[in-house]
């Protein structure tokens, strides 16, 4: 955890990467006691960072339930890949007219470790630089509303997007769909950019029925502990 953050603050951010990685999964409860037991804490910045997620949209809090992890809806799911392709197609399309050159390079550069990880057969190492490369898209955009807006739904949907990345073959077809969108954004051809954006992030038909049986994979880990 960064020493730099409030202690509330790295809590949050030990609680969402445990649901990002799966540790958490959808539905799982999020005990104030033994939150505190694990980490060494009082209760005043386990609840901080409760309500900091449960504002993120990440964990919910009933009244005489206590907090659990978000569990979304097919439905709800389904719409909020929408929007999130939406969201990157916008950014793609900014960026392939406004980055410079050195953030150009800095893409390529990123698609390059995506590409060791893949080789690797590394999901998770793959996830992380993942996030490196769509970040360097928001950020490519030179619109900083815009770019705020695609990183809180991105944050919103890293449980999902990480474990699409679980089912076989997907980590070569990410790899193959992010060529696309270097090439377009490279070529300063905004339209296709956003296109390939659109299509790498949609979750329909095989995608999302593969997405599904992979989230019930990590159903009976429900109740396991956080380990700090």
């Amino acid at each position: 955890m960064d020493k730099n953050l409030s202690l509330a603050d790295q809590l949050r951010e030990s609680i969402e990467d445990a649901i990002a990685t799966g540790k958490l999964p959808p539905g799982a409860p999020l005990d104030e006691a033994e939150l505190t037991r694990q980490f060494g804490v009082s209760r005043t910045p386990v609840r901080e960072a409760l309500l900091q997620l449960c504002a993120a949209g990440m964990v919910d809090i009933r009244h005489r339930r206590g907090a659990t992890v978000t569990q979304l809806s097919a439905q709800r799911l389904i719409e909020m890949f929408e929007v999130m392709a939406e969201l990157e197609a916008m950014c793609g399309r900014h960026a392939a007219r406004r980055m410079s050159d050195a953030e150009r390079a800095e893409l390529e550069a990123a698609h390059r470790a995506c590409e060791a990880a893949r080789s690797a057969g590394d999901a998770d190492g793959y996830y992380r630089l993942n996030e490196h490369f769509h970040h360097l898209v928001y950020a490519g955009s030179h619109n900083e509303f815009l770019a705020a807006q695609a990183s809180a739904l991105h944050r919103r949907l890293r449980p999902y997007r990480r474990l699409q990345l679980r089912v076989k073959g997907r980590l070569a077809a990410s790899f193959n769909e992010h060529q696309a969108i270097v090439d377009a954004i490279a070529s300063g051809d905004g339209d296709q950019a956003a296109q390939a954006l659109r299509d790498h992030v949609l979750v329909q038909g095989e995608r999302f029925g593969d997405l599904m049986a992979a989230l019930a994979q990590f159903q009976p880990q429900i109740g396991e502990p956080l380990r700090a």
